[in-house]
């Protein structure tokens, strides 16, 4: 299914909650899971011409990640369930150590 590239030029006040878009395109745009997370990843790094260096999670990328309470490929919902986040590879949270 042919989808929107994802952005990140969230109004005021949807900091934080992006999320949600990719929630919306699957449970009313019917998109696949894992096609809405492509959109937002490497697809939407491609736009920028960036994709030689961020949206894809392989040695020598840069990235920042997040892991969840569930798999979003097949439970898009898991994206509200974030238990791990990484930021310029900087442990920001992880709540299986409280951090």
């Amino acid at each position: 299914m042919p989808g929107i590239v994802f952005g990140t030029d969230a109004l005021a006040g949807s900091h934080g909650r992006n999320f949600q878009e990719l929630v919306y395109r699957v449970e009313k745009g019917g998109h696949a899971p894992m096609a809405a997370i492509v959109f937002a990843t490497s697809l939407a790094a491609e736009s920028l011409r960036l994709g030689d260096r961020i949206g894809t999670l392989a040695p020598g990328f840069e990235a920042d990640l997040i892991a969840t309470d569930g798999d979003p490929s097949k439970d898009i919902q898991a994206l509200e369930r974030v238990v791990f986040v990484m930021k310029g590879g900087q442990v920001v949270m992880n709540e299986a150590s409280g951090r």
